[in-house]
């Protein structure tokens, strides 16, 4: 089955989607929907080798970023991101993929796909490097108010995501947290504990972020304001470290030569940090396969979606997702305010 790239997404699209779609094309030896303004598109499509894997689907509006997600998402009904997730809704793909709007994503993912049955709130997830590998992190940006079910839902989203697409077995799932102390954390935490400790979850407690970054965990759940300030920090912490070592190994003959001879330890460091080698998160929850990146995605970072896309599909994460979430929890989650 196909794959569906947004070709109006990307801060700088659709160039960097088009390069995407006919390398994807190749690389995986499947048909890519490009999904946007033909108008737009074709020009960039005449530059490239003929390749039948890769079509065009006229998408009239585009979701910008400064839009209202769920107000444009309906005004604008024939969006790059609508008309992408009508081909899942309609068995014609498998995964859609976009460095879009985030919100927007969401908004068109409720609208056009709903949720999976039982789930409160889908949550958006993210691959992070660790001392022994990589974590998921979820949420990190959807929903910026939780309850103690949500996040539930979320660790059990983001424990299956970790087994089926990762190969993590039995992945070790945790509340981030201000301490490793059960009791520690706000309110939300303090009342989510029980509920991950009652689960079938692999739980391992609250957790700091250096045990996350230590490799000690391997999915990591909080709500959405905090997971989006973790990830930002981390992204601007990561952006000062390269940029010191940058201009600290060049200052003088002699750290250049040291450079030199530590330059494949650096390469290695770059490319564990480097967010284009990790591509797009999925949201979790929508009943579908929708995968979103970041706005600052290249050609590089969205082949490298296209195959976590591919990878999510070849593993059956959406039939497992489906399982797993069916029925209640435990006899204290069955309401919307648990």
């Amino acid at each position: 089955m196909p794959l569906v790239l947004d070709a109006m997404g990307s801060d700088n699209f659709p160039l960097p989607e088009v390069e995407a779609a006919f390398q994807a094309a190749a690389l995986l030896d499947t048909k890519i929907y490009l999904v946007g303004q033909e108008e737009r598109l074709e020009p960039l499509l005449a530059d490239q080798p003929d390749d039948a894997r890769v079509e065009l689907i006229h998408a009239p509006e585009i979701l910008e970023m400064g839009d209202k997600p769920a107000r444009n998402a309906r005004r604008k009904a024939d969006n790059s991101m609508a008309i992408g997730m009508d081909l899942i809704k309609e068995g014609r793909a498998d995964a859609f993929v976009t460095a879009g709007n985030t919100g927007g994503a969401m908004a068109n993912g409720l609208f056009r796909l709903g949720r999976i049955p039982g789930v409160k709130r889908p949550a958006l997830t993210t691959i992070l490097p660790t001392k022994k590998g990589y974590a998921i992190a979820v949420d990190i940006g959807a929903n910026a108010d939780c309850k103690p079910l949500y996040l539930l839902q979320f660790g059990i989203m983001g424990s299956i995501y970790a087994e089926k697409v990762l190969g993590i077995p039995e992945p070790r799932v945790a509340l981030l947290s201000n301490g490793e102390e059960e009791g520690k954390g706000n309110s939300l935490v303090k009342e989510t504990y029980p509920l991950f400790k009652n689960s079938s979850l692999n739980f391992l407690g609250n957790a700091e972020p250096k045990e996350l970054f230590s490799g000690e965990v391997d999915v990591i759940v909080h709500d959405g304001f905090t997971g989006n300030v973790l990830i930002k920090s981390s992204e601007a912490v990561a952006k000062l470290m390269m940029d010191v070592l940058k201009e600290e190994l060049t200052s003088s003959l002699r750290t250049k030569i040291g450079a030199g001879l530590a330059m494949p330890a650096f390469k290695k460091l770059r490319q564990l940090m480097d967010p284009r080698q990790i591509g797009a998160a999925p949201l979790l929850g929508i009943d579908g396969l929708v995968f979103v990146g970041h706005g600052r995605s290249d050609a590089l970072a969205l082949v490298n979606s296209l195959k976590r896309a591919q990878q999510s599909v070849d593993a059956g994460l959406l039939e497992s997702l489906k399982n797993a979430l069916k029925g209640e929890f435990t006899p204290s989650t069955s309401g919307e305010d648990a």
